[in-house]
């Protein structure tokens, strides 16, 4: 009991430090990213209403992830003062640092784009490759810790599927490359991946500390909701700071990071199932173009824009209605998934 009274203490700081300090951070670090000009350039083959972004502070990122940092930081103090610091909570350190190697992707990629204008930024096969090693150096240092557990829940069985070492490492690295490009494409809208996530991570942070006594993801789950909600209140339509890549890679590595840890990286088909939407409405409408275009001779569309937030721009949505429906499509596939469990 009091092991459990110590840990539901431990996340409501980490949630209250991050809040403060992303709400702290924002009034200074915003105004910093506009004298220095890093705005972000919205693409012209994009919604046309958009372009009256252009020039909206980018890299925001960091301000969440700042946030996160000091909540793990002050927690880890605590920890290590009353001599709980066990492998447990270490995996929490683990979450962070490794969703924070994706973010420094997403900065390299944001840097060049906004600094170097170069408006691709980082390849798809640089991106690719640094994204991939990153996963394996994660399921490396598990194995090292002595905690790594190759098995798998399956939503509304009991079943644990204990897959073998060889298959596990690719799964891995196909979940969390898929989950972080994922979470990029829906960062497209104000508030919208953010929103979206902290739905998920709350219900990874009930699953973690009700169902499965897994602690360190508690603490960090509750960290990044924490971050979160600091960084909507500037993310929130109309938007005063965009994440950019940091901070899109960042929070797809940590859901990829967490659902991983809990054995539960099936159960992103619910939790997830916005970030997954959005993906597959991209590769249809591309390998439909492509496909019509070489029987036809002319690109034809399914979705009258992707990703599918900008389907439903182009269908007469307004942004707070989208990002607003996706949430509460989130929030009730969460339900859903706890009674999977």
């Amino acid at each position: 009991m009091e092991v459990l009274k110590g840990m539901m203490m431990s996340s409501l700081l980490a949630f209250v430090v991050a809040l403060v300090v992303t709400l702290v951070f924002g009034p200074v670090f915003i105004p910093w990213l506009r004298k220095l000009k890093f705005g972000q350039e919205i693409r012209e083959e994009g919604p046309k209403w958009h372009q009256k972004k252009s020039g909206t502070p980018t890299m925001g990122g960091i301000m969440f992830i700042v946030g996160i940092a000091a909540a793990i930081l002050v927690t880890t103090i605590i920890f290590a003062v009353n001599g709980n610091l066990d492998k447990t909570y270490a995996r929490c350190i683990l979450l962070f640092v490794i969703s924070l190697g994706f973010g420094i992707i997403g900065f390299i990629d944001d840097y060049i784009k906004v600094v170097k204008k170069r408006n691709l930024g980082l390849t798809a096969s640089q991106k690719f490759i640094m994204q991939v090693v990153l996963a394996a150096i994660y399921v490396v240092v598990l194995y090292v810790m002595g905690v790594l557990d190759t098995a798998i829940k399956i939503p509304f069985t009991s079943i644990e599927w204990t897959m073998p070492l060889w298959l596990y490492i690719p799964f891995v690295m196909f979940i969390v490359v898929g989950v972080v490009n994922a979470v990029n494409l829906t960062d497209g809208l104000d508030g919208l991946a953010s929103s979206i996530t902290v739905i998920v991570g709350l219900f990874f942070a009930f699953a973690s500390y009700i169902a499965f006594s897994e602690y360190g993801v508690t603490v960090f789950s509750m960290a990044l909701v924490g971050g979160l909600l600091g960084f909507l209140w500037y993310n929130k339509y109309p938007a005063k700071v965009f994440m950019g890549d940091t901070g899109s890679l960042f929070l797809g590595a940590a859901v990829a990071l967490m659902a991983i840890d809990l054995k539960m990286p099936i159960f992103l088909i619910l939790v997830g199932f916005v970030y997954l939407m959005e993906t597959l409405s991209v590769i249809m409408q591309t390998a439909y173009f492509k496909y019509t275009k070489k029987k036809y001779g002319e690109g034809r569309r399914i979705f009258k824009m992707s990703p599918l937030h900008h389907h439903f721009e182009m269908c007469g949505w307004k942004e707070k209605k989208i990002v607003a429906v996706f949430t509460l499509v989130t929030a009730v596939l969460c339900v859903v998934a706890w009674f999977a469990i």
